[in-house]
């Protein structure tokens, strides 16, 4: 059975499951709520008393995703178009990637090794196959080449 959408209560009751499951942005939870049924008015209402009681974070999203992003082998570049896709400011992703504290070449080097088990390409087209699964990715060309002529190797 599904809940009905029609009061504030039931709107901010839904809001804060969701978040109870995992941080949203803004635009996510708006679009949640809304195909639940919720009236876009009572959603913004609920949404700006969520974020007044701090329970509704833009930059604790950002930096959850940027986070589980990465850990699942992500690059700057892949995580900064996802997350504009999910409705955040380019200036707030940008501090955000800056901010976070990851060491984008160590995650390369680690999601290379995972999927290839640190083996430097023997051609160009294997070198070339390397090069689209971590461009795919979001790791520059200038970080996959560095790392396929093995010039960042410490080991």
């Amino acid at each position: 059975m599904s809940v009905v959408l029609d009061t504030p209560v039931a709107v901010r009751r839904t809001a804060m499951d969701l978040l109870a499951r995992r941080e949203h942005g803004r635009v996510e939870l708006t679009r949640k709520l809304r195909q639940r049924g919720a009236d876009p008015e009572m959603i913004d209402a609920a949404l700006d008393r969520l974020t007044e009681e701090g329970l509704l974070s833009e930059s604790r999203y950002l930096e959850s995703f940027v986070s589980y992003r990465a850990r699942s082998g992500y690059g700057p570049a892949r995580i900064r178009e996802e997350l504009s896709q999910r409705g955040l400011q380019r200036a707030d992703i940008e501090l955000g990637l800056r901010e976070c504290g990851i060491n984008w070449q160590a995650q390369l080097e680690d999601t290379w090794r995972r999927k290839f088990a640190g083996h430097l390409p023997i051609d160009a087209r294997e070198r070339a196959k390397q090069g689209r699964f971590l461009s795919y990715r979001g790791f520059s060309m200038e970080m996959i080449s560095r790392l396929l002529s093995g010039r960042d190797m410490d080991d």
